[in-house]
């Protein structure tokens, strides 16, 4: 294969994360001083961002502990089921599950109500309440995935000879389940404060105030509000400041394990037999499957009597955000692809190559977007090219995903039949057509699937460029929110969530139909 597409790729990745992160540190140039760029509002930004991921994180890991601990140590029909779902608040947008939670947690919602008729005081889910309360919503399955992974690691066998030396459940907590916690959740930690750092939509919808404003819509409103190109830009900075020293103090805390390898058996958990410990395991995952399945419950229950209904400025909306997604869908694979393909051709530098692929991670589409901003400004009209430029953006976003999707794949592909294809001379496309593409469906179905239900439901970087009249979905349902007109937005809700997990459904299936193995 040809590495020119790969180093293209590369080329591309760095101009969006490094090269954007470059212009805004330009345009901030007349910022930088012994804290003179940051005014009173500017620093009670940076004290709630890290107020509320800290606390989201906390929260969303404490959560996952139990519960990913009772997923480990049971079996139960369903459960395969149970954990695919865990992944859907991944998958659905934003703005939808928020609808969901205001629905349950609202001044309107049934707790509140239920509140109401004690005599006590409804929550209020606006501020830092909502904005925690939604974070660990989106990010205590994630959460849990990473500490199941964990769970999972430790070989069948230590247990096993646990319950030959008499360990009590305490003991197996004590000299198991604590050093896998130990190494493993520093690190589910750190990706979900990452993740609420530069968290946008969450922070617009339940936020906002100016007691309850984060760094990432302190850049949107220096940008979008009071045209402050050096505000935004040394914001920007500022939060990648902030995401480098968590990555910093999380891998300076994170222990190794150390547990060895397994001969792959099947494991039984004997400490976990007793009644208590069943009662306590089956809380825990009845507590969280109504926590995430109720708020989506009700988005589609509230928006089913509403479809008929819907607008002509919903389907042009949902048509701008179908359009949307298939160019990034595109890119996406393509540049994936390309940069899988190089990062197993090289021998040297391939874990720099793969490092570069993972960059967008660690950036906020509106850090990117206000670089792009910059860069189009003097040439064209940034909203003229809305769609485009927000097209580019969710590429850049969903990149780490599909690669870490395809890369250990191609690998696995070249292992397993490298030699052979060496000896039959295929080369170039040939091989990629006849030898990888079709050992490749799987994960590329996923990447792709990924990539285009992130992408329908991108709140960030089009409420920086779009026009009203240019409105994606989720934007026009962001507008009905604000507006109150509840009804019309779980409508609209309804039709992204069908089209999101239609688009993650259409490329996921078809990478798995007739997929060779």
């Amino acid at each position: 294969m040809p590495r020119w597409p790969g180093w293209i790729a590369v080329a591309a990745i760095l101009s969006l994360t490094l090269g954007t992160l470059a212009l805004v540190a330009w345009r901030a140039e007349d910022s930088f001083g012994l804290g003179s760029g940051l005014g009173p509002a500017d620093w009670a930004a940076v004290r709630f961002t890290l107020l509320q991921a800290t606390l989201s994180a906390v929260l969303s890991v404490a959560a996952a502990i139990p519960l990913a601990r009772a997923l480990a140590r049971r079996a139960f029909p369903g459960r395969g089921l149970l954990i695919t779902l865990l992944g859907a608040p991944f998958i659905l947008p934003v703005i939808v599950a928020v609808l969901g939670l205001l629905a349950v947690y609202g001044r309107n919602g049934f707790v509140s109500q239920g509140l109401s008729l004690i005599g006590a005081e409804p929550i209020s889910i606006y501020g830092l309440t909502g904005v925690v309360l939604a974070h660990v919503f989106f990010n205590m399955p994630l959460a849990t995935r990473f500490l199941l992974q964990g769970w999972l690691a430790i070989p069948a066998e230590r247990f096993r000879l646990a319950a030959s030396l008499g360990f009590s459940a305490s003991d197996t907590a004590r000299l198991l389940e604590w050093p896998m916690l130990r190494a493993t959740v520093p690190g589910a930690a750190l990706v979900v404060f990452l993740i609420c750092t530069t968290s946008f939509a969450v922070a617009l919808a339940l936020g906002g105030g100016p007691a309850a404003t984060t760094v990432e819509l302190a850049i949107y409103q220096a940008f979008r509000l009071e045209f402050d190109l050096s505000r935004a830009a040394f914001l920007s900075l500022v939060q990648v400041a902030i995401c480098t020293l968590a990555a910093a103090l999380a891998f300076r805390f994170a222990i190794p394990a150390g547990f060895g390898a397994g001969l792959d058996r099947t494991r039984q958990r004997w400490d976990a037999a007793h009644w208590t410990l069943r009662a306590v395991d089956t809380a825990a995952i009845l507590a969280a499957t109504l926590f995430l399945l109720v708020p989506l419950a009700l988005v589609v229950a509230r928006g089913f009597p509403a479809l008929p209904d819907l607008s002509s400025a919903t389907f042009a909306a949902a048509g701008r955000s179908l359009w949307v997604a298939a160019i990034s869908t595109a890119l996406t694979g393509i540049t994936a692809l390309s940069l899988a393909l190089l990062i197993q051709s090289l021998r040297r530098g391939a874990q720099l190559v793969e490092g570069i692929g993972y960059l967008s991670i660690a950036a906020s589409p509106l850090v990117i977007g206000t670089g792009l901003f910059i860069a189009i400004f003097p040439f064209a009209s940034p909203v003229a090219l809305a769609l485009p430029v927000t097209a580019v953006v969710n590429t850049a976003m969903s990149l780490p995903f599909a690669l870490r999707a395809l890369v250990p794949a191609l690998a696995e592909a070249e292992a397993a039949h490298g030699r052979l294809a060496d000896s039959l001379g295929l080369t170039g496309w040939a091989r990629l057509r006849l030898v990888l593409l079709p050992r490749l469906r799987r994960p590329l179905g996923f990447a792709l699937g990924l990539a285009a239900a992130l992408s329908m439901g991108d709140l960030g970087v089009i409420a920086l460029f779009a026009d009203p009249s240019e409105a994606t979905l989720p934007l026009l349902l962001y507008s009905q929110m604000s507006a109150y007109r509840m009804d019309d937005a779980a409508a609209s809700g309804l039709v992204l969530i069908a089209l999101s997990l239609l688009a993650f459904w259409i490329f996921d299936r078809g990478g798995r139909a007739n997929a060779h193995a």
